[in-house]
């Protein structure tokens, strides 16, 4: 396999793809992009204890760390997204206070730099975290207090994105609020929450306060709803992004020959562009897709749609962005040069500016890239070495 920033160069070896790949590399030292993770999804087990005995919260199943990290990964394993849900009335009650707030995101932070992630976005709903006086707005300056601590001390970039909830009414107060705080660190707006009987375009008055004001928009669709949810959060709601997509696949038929014949709505998100935040292990313990094997990301990415791969809920789902690619790796046989292209597509499709965006191809993206796929190469010429007759 060759690179396709480098096609004259020729390995004399083939580089590992799957299984052999992940066997051969510390898929930690790759550098990542996250798009989609829950601030409320990524907690720490123990933060979790100490923050609910500091606020006297007394609703947790137990106080041992591992015992509760492995409550929550059964409990997200229900095969649907509204259980799945459930968990997070517990993290949410113990981000109530700006100390807890602020330590959950700085935490956030650390948790990102340890996994290699360079960039990450991450979401939360401010309005579920009032419960003990906070006003809105001051919930968003304890998180993004925290983040910013988190970027100082661990060196991690980040983006903050405001949620609405699809079963509510303030979804235009949530808009409002995404644009008060645009200059200090909040990238975009989402509308989360479970979609059946909750289409985007109830809520159009908050996305078109965002269109005004010219900020990004991305919106979980297609993960319990057919291709009609996400064709109202692109034609509706005006998306730049699409959160999960799954039930894209049923706007594609593989055909006899295994070609792919795209529907409308299909061809016009290949053809745009537009991104597909996936989330692999989500999407299975949710129910979206009934395996890895079955997901259609391995679909997406050979049509040639903007795919990348995200975490969701990393406590939750007991995962990180290091799992999620290795995952993929191995299931889908991935190539390094392949991580690579998801991983440009992730930072090209992030709402921060373009030139920082370039800069952190230029200078974190591509160089970890090159050395990585040179420390590869190598070892497949070392292997090699004692059947090759010119060097006996």
């Amino acid at each position: 396999m060759t690179d396709e920033r480098y096609p004259e160069f020729h390995p004399v070896a083939p580089l590992p793809t799957g299984k052999d790949l992940v066997a051969a590399l510390d898929f930690r030292r790759l550098p990542k992009i996250l798009l989609h993770e829950h601030l409320d999804g990524g907690l720490r087990p123990a933060s979790i204890i100490e923050l609910a005995r500091d606020q006297g919260y007394g609703g947790l199943p137990t106080s041992d760390p591992d015992d509760l990290a492995k409550w929550f990964h059964r409990g997200a394993q229900k095969g649907n997204l509204p259980e799945y849900l459930e968990g997070f009335a517990h993290t949410i009650a113990v981000m109530q206070t700006r100390d807890a707030l602020s330590r959950v995101a700085c935490e956030f932070i650390e948790d990102m730099a340890k996994d290699g992630v360079v960039y990450a976005e991450v979401r939360f709903a401010p309005v579920f975290h009032t419960g003990k006086g906070l006003t809105q707005d001051e919930v968003v300056e304890a998180v993004i207090a925290g983040l910013e601590e988190g970027r100082k001390r661990f060196g991690v970039e980040w983006g903050l994105i405001i949620c609405a909830m699809r079963d509510r009414t303030d979804s235009l107060e949530a808009a409002e609020l995404a644009i008060r705080w645009r200059d200090h660190g909040v990238v975009g707006f989402d509308l989360a929450g479970g979609e059946y009987g909750h289409p985007p375009k109830k809520h159009i008055e908050a996305f078109q306060a965002i269109e005004r004001a010219n900020f990004y928009i991305t919106i979980h669709a297609g993960e319990a709803f057919g291709p009609e949810s996400i064709w109202q959060a692109l034609q509706w709601c005006g998306a730049h992004r699409l959160g999960h997509g799954t039930r894209l696949r049923y706007d594609i038929e593989v055909q006899p020959d295994g070609s792919l014949k795209l529907g409308r709505l299909a061809q016009y998100i290949l053809d745009r562009r537009v991104p597909l935040e996936m989330c692999l292990s989500s999407n299975v313990h949710t129910g979206a897709c009934a395996s890895f094997e079955e997901h259609p990301f391995a679909l997406f990415h050979r049509a040639g749609f903007r795919v990348f791969l995200n975490t969701d809920d990393r406590l939750m789902s007991d995962t990180e962005m290091s799992k999620e690619l290795a995952i993929a790796t191995s299931t889908f046989g991935l190539s390094l040069v392949e991580l690579e292209k998801m991983t440009m597509n992730a930072m090209k499709s992030s709402f921060i500016p373009h030139q920082r965006r370039v800069e952190l191809i230029r200078h974190r993206l591509l160089p970890t890239y090159s050395m990585l796929f040179a420390e590869l190469t190598a070892k497949a010429f070392a292997s090699q070495l004692p059947s090759n007759p010119y060097l006996r």
